[in-house]
């Protein structure tokens, strides 16, 4: 009895929910020939399959820009925590390279109470071998920060999806 009692509170909750899920269906139709057709709605997921489907000649050269302070980085001299901010903002590129290349694992959990958010919390997951990344450049931006620019081009990432397509 007592399990009744609190479930009542989300039962508007799951409508909404529902009311959501079959909002994001609408923009699904089915074509013809029994194939789902997507919206001018959904241009990101028409844009990333034509990525994943397409010839090689199509695939672009992926670019990552990564930030890093010095006052922040460890060390005992300003040269010391200069390299230690180069190196941070080139790993920062790396890691948006493979949120690129691999997406973002995103875990979430919301906590209601009485249809009132009481805690949110999110956490972000980055897993990803990144081969054949080139530098740019490293340029100091102001006065204590340091900038890497990062790429992969063509070629590389045509060896990448040749290993992808064998496994």
């Amino acid at each position: 009895m007592k399990f009744f009692k609190h479930t009542k509170n989300l039962i508007p909750l799951c409508f909404i929910t529902l009311a959501g899920c079959i909002q994001s269906f609408d923009d699904l139709k089915m074509s013809k020939n029994n194939s789902m057709h997507i919206d001018k709605n959904t241009n990101g997921i028409v844009a990333l399959k034509e990525v994943f489907d397409s010839s090689v000649e199509k695939i672009p050269t992926l670019t990552a820009v990564g930030y890093a302070v010095v006052s922040s980085q460890p060390g005992r001299t300003q040269a010391q925590k200069r390299l230690m901010a180069i190196r941070s903002s080139r790993m920062s590129a790396m890691r948006e390279l493979a949120e690129q290349i691999h997406g973002i694992q995103v875990d979430s959990n919301t906590t209601v109470i009485d249809l009132m958010v009481q805690n949110d919390t999110f956490r972000a997951v980055v897993k990803g071998v990144i081969r054949g990344a080139k530098t740019v450049r490293i340029n100091p931006t102001g006065n204590d920060t340091y900038e890497t620019v990062l790429e992969i081009d063509r070629e590389m990432m045509m060896a990448l999806l040749r290993n992808a397509r064998r496994s």
